[in-house]
């Protein structure tokens, strides 16, 4: 049984108006403007403490803007067809077949469409063999390659994606971003953070670049890593220190 990927309305473009989050009267995020629309990859980067983790759970809706709008085309405030997936990805205490089914059976999907989710999911990402396995006893490549494949279950239109490489070995980050590839090539938009200048290159279409919580270059992948216009990103693709 195959299930078709009956997507909810359109809720791209995302757009940030003028957002900020701050805790305790710091401003981590500040003025952020930015528009995400639909079918293209952006990658996030700044150095540590830029604000690049923040600006995804912010757009997921995560965390919630302290200032400024997060506005989704659906009108939405945090719209189901969405996916994000972290750096140390939050598995259940259970089998790998059951990591997929939770989240189709909370959204309310019956038992035997859930099943055939399942199966299908499995099948394509590779994972067949590893279903009645534990998720928490998968390796970290494995168990990246499960976030990302439950993820895609849930038919999102727009997956988030906070460094999910980076502790990986360059095998696993093979797999993880031929995987990437594979969701862009059916109409996914990304939005992935990256400290990988050569990863970043090799996925972006659009780069977003923050430093000290603040946007201060948004352009096409070519364009930014021919000569980005801010001091401070040109000295990060250098290898200097930024912060």
């Amino acid at each position: 049984m195959k299930i078709e990927r009956d997507l909810h309305p359109p809720i791209l473009p995302l757009r940030l108006d003028r957002a900020g989050f701050a805790v305790a009267g710091e401003k981590l995020l500040q003025d952020i403007s930015l528009s995400i629309p639909a079918g293209r990859r952006l990658i996030v980067m700044g150095a540590n403490g830029a604000g690049k983790s923040l600006l995804l759970r912010l757009c997921h809706g995560l965390i919630e803007p302290g200032s400024g709008r997060r506005l989704w085309s659906s009108g939405e405030t945090r719209p189901l067809a969405q996916a994000m997936v972290f750096q140390r990805p939050v598995l259940l205490r259970r089998t790998v077949a059951a990591n997929l089914a939770y989240p189709l059976r909370l959204r309310g999907m019956d038992r035997a469409t859930c099943r055939a989710m399942v199966e299908q999911t499995l099948e394509r990402f590779g994972l067949t063999s590893l279903s009645e396995r534990s998720a928490r006893l998968l390796s970290g490549g494995e168990q990246q390659r499960l976030a990302l494949a439950r993820a895609w279950a849930m038919r999102p239109q727009i997956l988030f994606l906070d460094e999910p490489t980076s502790s990986l070995d360059p095998s696993a980050t093979r797999i993880i971003e031929e995987m990437i590839a594979a969701f862009a090539a059916e109409g996914i938009t990304i939005v992935m953070s990256t400290h990988d200048i050569g990863q970043a290159r090799r996925i972006a279409q659009d780069v977003a670049f923050l430093h000290r919580g603040r946007l201060i270059e948004h352009a096409p992948a070519e364009q930014f890593f021919d000569g980005p216009d801010a001091p401070e990103a040109r000295a990060y693709l250098a290898g200097e220190l930024v912060w």
